[in-house]
């Protein structure tokens, strides 16, 4: 939405800074929004927080205690936060209780709640006399939250499709070996992408051929993400790396190993054709409280979700190299496409270097576009 007013440059450096709070939140806040917040008075500082973790204080509050602890009064103040404060009762109380109860007289929220059961927290605000304004730095605040904005509004994760290719494209030989194709560095960066990410899904090929973790090993975090395999026949070894420790889930047409053991979710979505429903396994995970999923498969199963238009954004990691034919691609297409029209659209959203690498972040445009 447009902001609701002129904001001065004031502003936009205390909204920065409450942006930079929530991004500490980035690895730990799930199923719940990363949220950082500033209280200001007379052009200084007063208090600062963020949320953490689900069931712990919401960053609002965490920013008067702050304020409480310095020995500041936060009547007349300005809070900053980064998403609209709420006002239901979660596991935590509403936050504009806390808020309308310190005597905060100004509010600038970077974006509405798209949560319905949270919202309409700028309303109660501004019935108690606060004043409200919402939209300044909206884009940064949507970007840091993109997850939890597509779970609330849609039903179903934001579904972040990773890959590390040669500049030809190959992901792999022809006989599978593809460790490594990039760099440290830009394996390292892929790690920070699945410490962000609510859970990581895989296929049975890749267990099979690569017997993946998927943990993150090598940036620091004090949450694994929840582990993923849609295997239809229920043949994902129990020995799999994947299932070690539990925190796992195989999502099949039915089908149950016992001895996967209790550690292990099983979750049953055939479709009409005895696949699974990748579908109805998005909205489960939405059910769920995913609002990131990052996917490390193989061609057949990327191939699959872009085909089922279940995928929001493609991150790709590109090797200065060449690999040539036969060997593996990113994504298949049964047959192949019959036309270039039929074609996966892309948008570039940014291209970086990590190392020797390149990373390009590429979203899938809607066919209206």
């Amino acid at each position: 939405m447009p902001p609701t007013t002129a904001f001065t440059a004031a502003d936009r450096a205390f909204m920065t800074r409450a942006l930079a709070l929530a991004e500490r939140g980035l690895r730990s806040t799930t199923p719940n929004p990363r949220v950082g917040c500033v209280i200001v008075g007379d052009g200084a500082v007063l208090g600062e927080g963020w949320h953490e973790r689900a069931g712990l204080p919401h960053a609002e509050v965490n920013a008067l205690a702050d304020a409480a602890a310095r020995g500041h009064d936060v009547r007349g103040a300005t809070l900053y936060v980064t998403l609209e404060p709420c006002s239901h009762t979660g596991r935590t109380p509403p936050c504009t209780d806390a808020v309308i109860a310190a005597g905060v007289k100004r509010v600038v929220a970077a974006m509405a709640d798209p949560n319905p059961a949270a919202a309409q927290g700028a309303s109660r605000l501004r019935a108690a006399g606060i004043d409200v304004e919402l939209g300044l730095m909206e884009d940064e605040a949507r970007e840091q939250n993109i997850g939890f904005v597509a779970r609330t509004t849609r039903g179903r994760p934001w579904v972040r499709m990773k890959a590390a290719a040669s500049l030809d494209g190959r992901t792999a030989l022809a006989n599978g070996e593809s460790r490594w194709i990039t760099g440290p560095e830009a394996r390292a960066d892929g790690h920070a992408f699945r410490a962000r990410a609510c859970a990581i899904l895989t296929g049975i090929g890749t267990v099979r051929h690569d017997d993946p973790q998927l943990t993150v090993r090598a940036v620091e975090t004090a949450r694994q993400p929840l582990r993923i395999v849609v295997d239809r026949r229920g043949e994902t070894p129990p020995g799999a790396q994947v299932l070690a420790g539990g925190n796992a889930l195989v999502v099949t047409n039915g089908a149950r190993n016992p001895a996967w053991g209790h550690g292990v979710d099983v979750l049953a979505l055939p479709d009409a054709t005895g696949r699974v429903d990748l579908a109805a396994m998005m909205r489960e995970l939405g059910a769920r409280g995913v609002n990131e999923l990052h996917v490390e498969a193989g061609a057949g199963l990327n191939g699959a979700l872009l085909a089922a238009g279940l995928v929001d954004e493609l991150l790709l990691y590109l090797a200065p190299c060449v690999i040539g034919d036969p060997a593996r691609g990113v994504a298949g297409f049964g047959e192949g496409l019959a036309r270039l029209a039929d074609r996966v659209a892309l948008a570039i959203h940014s291209v970086e270097r990590i190392g020797a690498d390149l990373r390009i972040l590429a979203r899938v445009k809607s066919k209206e576009n």
